[in-house]
């Protein structure tokens, strides 16, 4: 069962400048894997950019509790190269408080413009249950 959806757009370029003129920006907002590719090779500012659209996307579906983590919400990317959400701590909690357990999520850049959305899910712990 649904039980909420968020989405954020980021501009590019305006995360770019912020990037830039915040050295340490990019280490409070992403852990290390986030900011490298699977080759080990940093990320671009579009990658980045809908990594954190994602993140609020994440913090919209919770209701936008204050208190959340920035590195509580991990983006993962499988072999694949499909984004998938983790979440860890302050998020987990929030999300287990409102029964989220599973959580769905699209990623998109184009035209100077990031963006996300993800789905966030209640999963019925019995399967002849409705929700």
């Amino acid at each position: 069962m649904i039980v909420s959806v968020g989405m954020d757009v980021v501009l590019v370029e305006r995360f770019s400048h912020a990037l830039a003129r915040t050295p340490l920006l990019a280490a409070r907002l992403f852990n290390a894997a986030e900011r490298a590719t699977a080759s080990g090779n940093p990320r671009s500012a579009e990658s980045l950019a809908a990594r954190f659209a994602a993140k609020e996307a994440v913090a919209k579906a919770l209701g936008a509790p204050g208190g959340l983590h920035w590195h509580d919400c991990e983006i993962v990317t499988d072999l694949d190269g499909r984004p998938w959400l983790t979440v860890s701590g302050t998020v987990a909690q929030a999300a287990a408080e409102r029964g989220i357990s599973r959580w769905h999520l699209s990623l998109s850049h184009d035209g100077g413009i990031a963006s996300a959305m993800v789905v966030a899910e209640r999963v019925p712990t019995d399967p002849g249950s409705a929700g």
